[in-house]
């Protein structure tokens, strides 16, 4: 994810805030410092270019701007240009960009200005209609430089700013943003104002601090904690302008509102982690999240949907035959759901290769088969090596990665990334739902292309999922009833998983999670497989958890249900909200929403993550590292 920091200061001021380091001056040591600190807290959460904006010097020309794209060297060089910067600025903004649209390049890095270079902006988020408003305000004359939907804001409100001067800063924000679809966390300056910032959100955080002489701003508590420990919450549409020492926050209808005070005790460490034990705990709760934002801007204009760079025609879409995904670990496990929802939609048969096997078995390509190639990171070499190998042999490439400009997505002739932000625990988890989620939007894609669903009917899907981030909200705030499974059981030295269609993909990946972060023996299996040899393990006490939502073969996963009762396991289900019928065949459930089917494995997946957490932690282990993986597998 992206990340914000911003800081206004009167001139001259010596006050160092709360919880400031002896020995820091005035003016633009401290403005500029507490920039410079604010981003290198922010690392942590990966980026790919950095940024900073000062207004407000008076040896300066007004605003003074900064930025570099130099991977996880960009602040390094961020701060050495800061070395020239102009003294005494009164306000600044910074930023840390994860890039999601545009390359990572210096132009696209944030700050972005508008056409007079007096005001800059920095964005969180995504701007769904940012491809209709850039069409308007170049229509209008401005000038816009970058390939970000990010840019397009900067030049909204100064539009706004140019047809009534008179409302000011704060109300051209207001305005502009009244044209906006989307999540956003923004915050504005303007040298006309040099002590200003505005600052906004609808979805995205966005947090303010204040000190005796100074106000705060940051999407992340750890960028500000120790300058001040009184923070305050911005809230959806809510506008906030920010000045030396006061916060004064409107409504969307211009009524002033208090904002709600938020007092942070926590060290740096567990600020970053906001308060979770662990990064993965943090980011399974990131996860509606994730796929809120994986969903957002997909649709054109005209209400079609749109995948994020496209090379291969509509035409050539319809000419293709025949698929193959191919992904390693938890990708390979979002292939396998999409294997579903491709042949649904868009009627193309689909065979799913693990990437290390892919190109040792000679597979029959051509150039009416696509590949797509699923990674997190875009540099899984196994994957990487299986879609350059498609290729040369004269296939369409696909790739599904959440970094932008990554290997794989160099070598594509299309891409679709996710967007769930960097995950430090290297167990996938909120990327795992991102991939099935961007999945599911690229099989809509394939079946509007190949016209076997109209443009109404593909929309109408997507819209469908917009449910999704709630119902894995509702599922995750189970987690103490998950946690209190995972005690009954904590003993059990083996696990057997079973699904059956969609709910197959799901057993496995819970299998995956509970090798991966307990380090005890878990198999997953298709259900109706049992009686060809897995029922052999089942004996008294033998823990078998199955994923028995209601998908179209909840009866015949039932049946499987009662041949591993009758032989004395012990079952837990992933049941529906209120199934009773299934839960008297169980001897724990974990409950989910009732999601339609095609969707369901984006909310059923959530409790066997949160089941093999709790077991993990239970044993004590470190779910943040587990032993023996790495994050990226980048040898064969």
């Amino acid at each position: 994810m992206c990340g914000i920091i911003g800081i206004t200061r009167g001139p001259g001021t010596a006050g160092r805030g709360t919880d400031a380091q002896p020995g820091e001056g005035g003016g633009v040591d401290q403005v500029l410092g507490v920039l410079l600190e604010g981003l290198a807290r922010l690392e942590y959460r990966g980026y790919d270019s950095a940024g900073l904006a000062l207004v407000g010097p008076p040896d300066g020309d007004g605003m003074w701007r900064a930025r570099a794209a130099n991977g996880i060297r960009s602040l390094d060089d961020l701060t050495k240009r800061a070395e020239s910067a102009p003294r005494g600025a009164t306000a600044g903004i910074g930023h840390t960009r994860w890039a999601t649209h545009g390359r990572p390049s210096e132009e696209n890095a944030h700050p972005h200005a508008d056409c007079s270079g007096r005001m800059a902006l920095v964005h969180n988020g995504i701007i769904e209609n940012h491809i209709e408003l850039a069409d308007e305000l170049i229509a209008e004359g401005h000038l816009l430089e970058s390939e970000t939907d990010s840019e397009v804001l900067a030049h909204l409100i100064e539009s706004r700013l140019a047809a009534d001067p008179g409302t000011g800063l704060t109300g051209a924000v207001r305005a502009a943003l009244g044209r906006v679809r989307g999540a956003f966390a923004l915050a504005v300056v303007h040298s006309d104002q040099p002590d200003l910032i505005v600052a906004a959100r609808r979805v995205s955080p966005l947090l303010m601090g204040l000190a005796d002489d100074a106000t705060f701003l940051a999407s992340d508590i750890p960028a500000i904690l120790g300058h001040t420990r009184d923070f305050f919450v911005l809230e959806d549409d809510e506008i906030a302008e920010l000045r030396p020492g006061s916060i004064r926050v409107t409504a969307p209808d211009g009524t002033e509102v208090d904002p709600a005070p938020l007092h942070v005790d926590w060290d740096l460490d567990a600020a970053r982690k906001d308060g979770y034990p662990d990064f993965m705990s943090k980011e399974i709760h990131e996860q509606p999240r994730a796929v809120a934002d994986t969903l957002l801007d997909r649709l054109l204009p005209d209400g079609t949907l749109v995948l994020d760079e496209v090379r291969i025609t509509n035409e050539e879409f319809r000419a293709i035959n025949k698929v193959f995904i191919v992904a390693c670990g938890s990708s390979y496990h979002a292939g396998l759901m999409a294997k579903y929802a491709i042949e649904h939609w868009a009627r193309l048969p689909v065979e799913i290769d693990i990437a290390s096997e892919f190109r040792y078995r000679n597979p029959v390509l051509d150039e009416h088969t696509l590949v797509i190639g699923v990674s997190q990171s875009g540099e899984t070499v196994d994957t990487f090596q299986a879609i350059r190998e498609a290729g040369k042999l004269g296939a369409k490439v696909l790739v599904i990665s959440n970094v932008l400009d990554s290997s794989m997505a160099r070598e594509a002739d299309a891409v679709l990334y996710t967007r769930a932000g960097p995950e430090i625990g290297v167990a996938a988890t909120k990327t795992h739902l991102a991939q099935i989620t961007a999945l599911e939007i690229l099989a809509l894609y394939l079946a509007q292309a190949r016209e076997t669903l109209s443009p109404a009917d593909a929309r109408a899907m997507l819209g469908a999922m917009g449910v999704l981030p709630d119902k894995v909200a509702t599922a995750l705030e189970r987690a103490s009833d998950v946690e209190a499974v995972a005690e009954a059981y904590r003993d059990s030295p083996s696990f057997i998983f079973l699904g059956r269609q969609v709910g197959y993909p799901v057993a496995l990946e819970g299998a995956l999670k509970l090798k991966e972060l307990s380090y005890l023996r878990a198999e997953g299996f298709p259900a109706g497989e049992l009686k060809h040899g897995p029922i052999a393990l089942v004996e008294e006490g033998t823990v078998v958890i199955g994923v028995a939502t209601r998908t179209p073969v909840w009866e015949k996963m039932m049946g499987n249900v009662a041949e591993v009762k009758s032989r004395g396991a012990t079952v837990v289900l992933v049941a529906n909200d209120g199934d009773e019928e299934t839960a008297r065949h169980a001897d724990a459930v974990l409950w989910v929403p009732e999601t339609e089917y095609l969707f369901a494995p984006i909310v059923d997946v959530v409790p066997l993550q949160l089941f093999a957490y709790s077991l993990a932690r239970l044993h004590g282990h470190d779910v943040d590292r587990p032993r023996n993986l790495a994050k990226t597998v980048t040898v064969e």
